[in-house]
């Protein structure tokens, strides 16, 4: 900074405008910085969130599931759970058809 004595008016004028024009590149790319890491942070909350719904509907889907093949605790004579009913009616007409086909 020595050298600021030995320039003329007009030259530490144009070096003042170049600190200022420097500055001003540092700022906007520091703002630039900030939004690409806001951005960034917003998009992996959004991630964090969808997994977690994911993770939500799947257990709900698995409770339902298991509930359904489950038998019913209230009652105490034993009764086929109503998924095990359903499965075997959907075989069992699978199978009637399959005979009916061969036979037609």
């Amino acid at each position: 900074m020595a050298d600021d004595a030995s320039l003329s008016d007009e030259e530490r004028e144009e070096l003042e405008q170049l600190r200022a024009e420097k500055a001003e590149r540092e700022r906007q790319r520091a703002a630039a910085a900030e939004r690409a890491e806001l951005e960034r942070l917003k998009a992996d909350k959004a991630a964090v969130e969808a997994d977690r719904a994911e993770a939500q509907r799947i257990a709900e889907a698995k409770e339902k599931g298991r509930k359904l093949m489950e038998v019913d605790e209230d009652d105490d004579d034993l009764k086929m759970p109503t998924g095990q009913k359903i499965v075997i009616a959907a075989v069992a007409v699978l199978a009637i058809a399959l005979v009916l086909s061969m036979i037609l």
